[in-house]
């Protein structure tokens, strides 16, 4: 009895994973930065001026 090959569902599998995370990574990568994100930013850029102004 002959064994069934599976060697080409793994490519045809990556390839099904890879688009689903491309995917799922664009969608998170489009979406804006939480405003707590970007509140401490704005306090690390403040802080870093502040850092210059007294060197």
């Amino acid at each position: 009895m002959a064994k069934p090959e599976h060697h080409h569902q793994v490519p045809r599998a990556a390839d099904h994973i890879d688009r689903n995370l491309k995917k799922a990574f664009d969608e998170l990568a489009a979406e804006p930065l939480p405003e707590r994100f970007t509140d401490l930013l704005k306090q690390l850029r403040k802080a870093e001026l502040h850092k210059k102004d007294i060197q």
